[in-house]
């Protein structure tokens, strides 16, 4: 008699031994870690396209379901952003951090699971990259005005995706860093899993190729991509960390005055180029130079010695835009050193936890904070 074979599954395609492989989690984890390590400080860029192929390898994984990518996608957000917003923590303690960076990973997670559906559709890594970067914008947008860390343009910065910025934006960047990650993955992954996309693959590695190139190719530079602006960046510091540092508004000012003068004297004798434009960071100002006569004397003072325009960071008290008296407005400023303030912005979306607590009352009973923000 004629017996049925036995069916014996295959290495990788679902039997329990599979299931309990760990290659996938540990995947997941190495892969954020290295996407972490693209960002500043230490700025390795290209270990981007390492860590993207890793979670591209684990979604394209032939046992990893729809609710798999979902995890795998929370993991490796997990493992990406716990280092990168540490300082948080440094503020108002680990459980905002651990909550901030758990809040991030469910974004990855968003996209591991609609990653997995879409992988059997022709030019995945070509919707991969897509979905990536919607689910940036969407991050960057909800909730409470958006969370914009980690989007993966600010980690190629010192890399040669950098350049394309003019082309399209922080979102043509992470849809390249993304489209050369999960081209490796389709190569890695070959045609032997998926022996419809080589065409996929070689159009895929096409795109990457002719990326790179023309970003290296010179003609595509105008003379005016190539002027250069000598920027100085000064950063002032606060007397003591912490959030109370709004009670220390004149230091705060004081300090960027007086690093300003000391770069004028390192011009003046040679140490330090001349600056076209100096810059200010964001509340460097706290006293509203516009009605206060003294800050503005000191910031005329920093122009005139450094003979350059300040792109200074205030906070201005009764916005013209605003009808409440008790109001203020998060502004950036040009102070020219010949004619004093000039042009100007007003930040029009606050952000959450920073400039404005949502939810206060939900919130204070996480951090003892909540009770004192405004």
């Amino acid at each position: 008699m004629d017996t049925l074979p036995t069916a014996v599954a295959a290495p990788g395609t679902g039997s329990p031994g599979a299931r309990r492989d760990p290659r996938r989690l540990i995947a997941v984890v190495a892969g954020g870690g290295l996407l972490w390590s693209s960002f500043p400080p230490t700025d390795w860029w290209p270990a981007a396209f390492a860590g993207l192929a890793l979670l591209g390898w684990v979604l394209a994984h032939r046992n990893t379901t729809v609710l798999g990518g979902l995890g795998f996608g929370f993991v490796f957000g997990v493992a990406f952003y716990l280092p990168l917003l540490p300082w948080t923590g440094a503020l108002v303690g680990i459980v905002p951090w651990l909550a901030l960076s758990t809040l991030c990973a469910a974004f990855t997670a968003l996209f591991g699971a609609a990653a997995v559906a879409l992988r059997d559709q022709p030019g995945w890594p070509m919707w991969w990259a897509a979905w990536w970067v919607a689910v940036e914008l969407l991050k960057g947008t909800v909730p409470f005005g958006g969370f914009p860390w980690g989007v993966l343009a600010f980690g190629q910065s010192s890399g040669p995706l950098a350049q394309l910025a003019p082309w399209g934006g922080p979102s043509l960047i992470s849809f390249t860093t993304t489209l050369i990650g999960f081209t490796v993955t389709a190569v890695l992954v070959g045609p032997g899993r998926h022996r419809r996309r080589g065409a996929v693959v070689a159009l895929s590695t096409a795109l990457c190729l002719a990326a790179l190139t023309g970003l290296a190719w010179e003609p595509w530079r105008s003379d005016r991509e190539k002027q250069t602006l000598v920027v100085a960046a000064v950063q002032g510091n606060v007397p003591r960390l912490g959030l109370d540092f709004n009670a220390q508004r004149r230091a705060v000012l004081d300090n960027h005055v007086q690093q300003t003068l000391r770069l004028a004297d390192d011009v003046r004798a040679s140490r330090a180029p001349q600056p076209d434009l100096v810059v200010w960071p964001e509340n460097s100002s706290d006293i509203d130079p516009l009605i206060n006569n003294d800050a503005a004397q000191q910031i005329d003072t920093a122009a005139r010695a450094i003979i350059a325009p300040i792109l200074i960071g205030a906070v201005l008290s009764n916005p013209p835009q605003s009808t409440d008296p008790r109001s203020t407005s998060n502004t950036m400023i040009l102070w020219s050193p010949e004619d004093g303030p000039g042009a100007r912005h007003d930040k029009k979306i606050l952000q959450p936890f920073g400039e404005y607590l949502p939810w206060r009352g939900f919130f204070r009973l996480f951090s003892d904070y909540a009770r004192s923000v405004s």
